[in-house]
């Protein structure tokens, strides 16, 4: 990925040995909104995160203190007649999520302002979620003749039926201020602005100092266990589980704990 500042879509490396990958959308003129044009820079930074085997997580932000992302470009729509997405599956189609790789490593999202329609797919579809204390989060879909959708349905799993359907429902009229998206559970820590970046870094780099292949597993096994009933997520995390112990991040785990040492993880 180019390290172009003014490439409207940049990764860039940080935190201790360069495990972190910082995605930030960079389009601050219009709200850090995307674009069809977009869609395969954002192909090439998830397939960078999952190919990497040094990056260990990724942090997501936007440029500026006034947006986050606000979806797809609304001038965009008006010229063409339709949004960025073609008529494919979900999983093809909606890039801007970490699923579409799919990308089990985890995802922090800091947010330093506004979250509209789509952007909103990296609020719902991260792992942890920080946000600047002014921050607000809607969802105009249906205020511009969209169905609130693929967005509003990983609402629903984060926050409480009525919350989510408030959001989709009332479109631009309604702005959930950040402290009541962190009271609901949609986000999970509300700082200062000026402490966005080194809150989101410092969640990142403890998550870094764990052994990669576990914290992938034990991603994934929370992920997946959703919609599964109690005895079947039992199970497959079970399973899941059962393969992480043949791993050697297991043995050196335990012999750094007993060797009072930092452990050597294998990055793969």
């Amino acid at each position: 990925m180019t390290l172009d500042m003014s490439a409207p879509l940049r990764v860039e490396r940080a935190g201790p040995g360069g495990h972190t990958a910082v995605i930030v959308l960079n389009r601050p003129a219009r709200g850090n909104a995307f674009t069809s044009s977009m869609r395969a820079m954002m192909v090439d930074a998830w397939t960078l995160v999952r190919t990497d085997d040094s990056i260990r997580c990724v942090v997501v932000t936007g440029t500026g203190d006034r947006h986050f992302c606000t979806g797809v470009d609304v001038a965009e729509v008006a010229k063409t007649g339709r949004g960025t997405a073609g008529d494919g599956p979900a999983a093809e189609e909606i890039v801007w999520s970490p699923f579409s790789g799919p990308v089990w490593k985890p995802v922090v999202c800091a947010l330093n302002g506004l979250v509209a329609g789509g952007g909103l797919h990296f609020v719902a579809d991260a792992d942890i979620v920080v946000a600047a204390s002014h921050v607000e989060l809607l969802d105009p879909h249906v205020s511009i003749g969209m169905a609130g959708a693929v967005e509003s349905v990983g609402l629903s799993h984060r926050m409480p039926l009525g919350a989510a359907l408030r959001m989709t429902l009332c479109g631009r009229h309604y702005r959930m201020p950040a402290e009541r998206a962190h009271q609901l559970g949609l986000v999970d820590e509300v700082v200062d602005r000026t402490e966005l970046m080194p809150t989101a870094m410092a969640i990142a780099s403890q998550i870094c100092e764990n052994s990669p292949s576990a914290v992938r597993v034990s991603k994934r096994t929370i992920w997946e266990s959703i919609g599964r009933s109690r005895a079947d997520s039992a199970e497959y995390a079970w399973a899941l589980a059962r393969s992480q112990f043949a791993h050697p991040d297991v043995a050196e785990g335990a012999a750094a704990f007993t060797e009072r040492r930092q452990p050597q993880w294998m990055e793969s």
